[in-house]
């Protein structure tokens, strides 16, 4: 009787281990072996909580916004050109030059994007800058187009098609003004390396947010400069 007893409690014993995981010792020593919940498997899970999802989804809720605010002002200008007869305006030529440099940035950056992707830093670089570039470019010639409107004598309230103009041209050029600010944080991250171990994939994410961005104020742009040009 007794050593059945015995028998048992030994079951339950070993029962109980095999529940808890390992003892002290070979693999389960202060819990740091494969079967441990140490320190090792913390660093190792660490290194994969980085995610570009965050930095996708308040892309795509600024760019909704954006989009919402010109289809409200764009809504707006349609119906008030059918509601009245606008004197007319001659849209200054200064903005086939706008869109030219604009299209072109989109493929200088687009370009940039494969570089890095590629491995070419140098050429990614390159590549970076002549967006840039191609991105002052247009803000001055915008700002030379305000200038050609103003020696005609047409101004922000002069009537209603030429506040509409100046309006949508002036929205979108502020918004460019954030992408080139994305433009400019992308080199100095370049320049600055960090000695985190996802540093590259936080730059790789940065740069695809950035270039959608980017892509999306170009294509916002062929659709004002549709409008101005076709509605008037």
């Amino acid at each position: 009787m007794v050593t059945t007893v015995t028998s048992t409690e030994r079951v339950k014993q070993k029962t109980r281990v095999g529940a808890g995981g390992a003892p002290p010792g070979r693999n389960g020593r202060n819990g740091k072996g494969p079967g441990g919940g140490g320190n090792g498997g913390k660093k190792r899970d660490g290194a994969q909580r980085f995610s570009p999802k965050p930095y996708r989804v308040t892309l795509w809720v600024l760019i909704a916004a954006i989009f919402m605010m010109f289809a409200a002002m764009i809504a707006s200008y349609i119906m008030l050109s059918q509601g009245e007869t606008w004197p007319p305006l001659e849209t200054p030529r200064l903005l086939w030059l706008s869109t030219g440099l604009i299209l072109v940035s989109s493929l200088t950056f687009e370009a940039a994007r494969r570089s890095l992707k590629a491995g070419g830093d140098r050429v990614y670089v390159r590549w970076l800058v002549l967006t840039l570039l191609f991105g002052l470019g247009f803000l001055a010639s915008q700002v030379l187009a305000w200038r050609e409107l103003v020696a005609q004598g047409v101004y922000l309230a002069t009537n209603n098609h030429s506040s509409f103009f100046y309006l949508l041209t002036g929205a979108h050029a502020v918004h460019l003004v954030v992408g080139i600010l994305g433009l400019g944080y992308l080199l100095l991250r370049t320049r600055r390396r960090r000695a985190e171990k996802d540093a590259e994939l936080k730059r790789r994410a940065a740069v695809g947010v950035v270039s959608v961005y980017w892509h999306f104020m170009d294509g916002l742009w062929i659709l004002l400069f549709s409008l101005l040009f076709v509605w008037k």
